[in-house]
């Protein structure tokens, strides 16, 4: 009987060998939810290309189709790619889902080096849910404690060009200004929604008497797109698969409905944020389980961010977690246990994935130590490995849906051959997500088989740091440019 059972299984069954038939009857319904096989990536890809087209015309698509909170494709007015010969000194600050980040970058006269100096804040949860000003306040205090310890050299009150990466969704109509679309990633500041984000961080600077010149608004996506072609010329996509999920690459202008107006030349380019987390907002193609309607019914603003709910770093613990919590409730696991923490939201995060994933030993010791740490429950051995299996069918369906995205943008663009910048911890922590991710690339472009990988993802870092700096570097320049050319 084991046996047979054993064979019904499609991911890993051997995860599995040896676990009674009690836990695991019935696990065959979570295949049935998160395996997806080459021809429905396809059908979602395939819906994806169509939604980034519409998302480039003025009416946009169903990317941020709730209450038309996120415009889709937004332009990032960066308009050329680093050569790898940008000079200058320059100060970043990147605010992210739980950090702040400052960086002294120094570009060198070697292509493609730099030195930098950086340190790292974390954001308090009574700033992520306080006003504007407090936010910008805190921001502006945190870089006058790093320009204290780390001083850039400037006289008589010269300003440093600074560069803020804020990965949050932004319409900019140029690139040093941006109104705040909405917030992501569980933030609820008052008073910035609706806002240009630029003049509020130059008030709060003002207010703390801190020299430096803000030259340039970009994304955390469009930094990781930069940074990695700035080390690697055949990088055309730049992506994050962190907290969150985006991607940017450059698009003709021509090609670019919503630039009609401009005046911009015909063989102009500007590098596109996606902003692709809100993919399928109106719920057409992707594949919801209960879980994730669960997940999105509990977050703060259901409805939004669905696919990114599906596939990043954020929420693929708490998945986990639902999924373990229902099958306790159904008898299944950790009945002699006391399970109040396990409970608790969130407090499975994705690095508990990524452990009990690559845990071989005989015993998942270090599985076991994750569990009595976040839990203070000891699991038997064949639950451990009911959960692993669990683990890996979620990791492998948000790896599986993430190469959408990419492929989307491929096929749209026509790219057959590129490296993709890939930058963020479940990426580069995660030692399965890049296989898994590159199989779904392989599943739904068809290569052939024996083939390399055509799109090949490569772990790029520092888009908020380096990037950031570059592309203050690359707006100064074409400033002066036009500033030539007026003269």
């Amino acid at each position: 009987m084991a046996e047979r059972i054993m064979s019904s299984f499609r991911y890993r069954p051997e995860i599995l060998e040896g676990v009674p038939e009690r836990l695991t009857q019935n696990l065959k319904q979570f295949e049935d939810w998160f395996v997806l096989d080459a021809a429905e990536l396809k059908k979602i890809t395939d819906h994806f290309v169509a939604e980034l087209e519409k998302g480039l015309t003025k009416e946009g698509g169903n990317i941020g189709f709730l209450f038309n909170a996120i415009q889709p494709m937004n332009v990032t007015w960066v308009k050329s790619s680093p050569s790898g010969r940008e000079l200058g000194r320059f100060l970043t600050l990147d605010m992210g889902g739980t950090n702040l980040r400052v960086c002294d970058v120094t570009l060198s006269e070697q292509k493609g080096d730099f030195e930098q100096t950086q340190r790292k804040f974390k954001l308090p949860q009574e700033v992520k849910s306080g006003t504007g000003e407090e936010l910008w306040d805190f921001v502006a205090d945190r870089l006058k404690d790093f320009l204290e310890e780390n001083p850039t050299g400037a006289q008589d009150n010269t300003s440093v060009p600074l560069a803020l990466t804020f990965s949050f969704p932004v319409d900019q109509k140029n690139i040093r200004s941006g109104i705040l679309q909405r917030w992501t990633k569980k933030f609820e500041v008052s008073g910035v929604e609706g806002e240009d984000i630029v003049p509020q961080l130059e008030a709060a600077l003002a207010r703390k008497n801190i020299p430096v010149d803000v030259v340039a608004l970009i994304n955390d996506t469009t930094g990781t797109m930069i940074a990695s072609h700035y080390r690697d010329p055949q990088i055309k996509i730049g992506s994050i698969f962190s907290t969150g999920t985006n991607a940017a690459y450059m698009e003709e202008c021509r090609l670019v409905p919503k630039l009609e107006g401009y005046g911009l030349p015909e063989d102009a380019k500007v590098i596109i944020n996606t902003e692709y987390g809100a993919f399928d907002n109106d719920r057409q193609i992707l594949p919801f389980t209960p879980f994730d309607h669960q997940i999105d019914s509990e977050s703060l603003r259901p409805g939004t961010q669905l696919y990114e709910k599906m596939v990043s770093g954020l929420y693929i613990g708490e998945m986990l977690r639902l999924v373990m919590v229902k099958l306790h409730e159904e008898g299944r696991l950790f009945q002699d246990k006391d399970i109040t923490r396990l409970r608790e939201s969130n407090v499975v995060d994705a690095t508990f994935l990524s452990i009990a994933e690559i845990d071989t030993s005989e015993g998942l010791d270090d599985m076991r130590k994750e569990f009595e740490g976040l839990f203070n429950f000891s699991p038997a051995v064949d639950e451990m490995k009911v959960c692993r299996y669990l683990t890996g069918l979620i990791a492998t369906r948000a790896a599986r849906l993430y190469a959408c995205g990419i492929a989307a943008i491929c096929k749209r663009n026509n790219i057959r051959e590129c490296h993709v910048g890939v930058d963020g911890s479940v990426f580069n922590k995660n030692s399965g997500f890049k296989d898994r991710a590159s199989q779904g690339l392989r599943d739904i472009l068809d290569w052939p088989v024996g083939e390399i990988d055509l799109i090949a993802l490569n772990a790029s870092e520092d888009g908020s740091g380096v990037g950031a700096a570059l592309a203050a570097s690359l707006a100064l320049k074409e400033a002066d440019q036009i500033k030539t050319t007026i003269l």
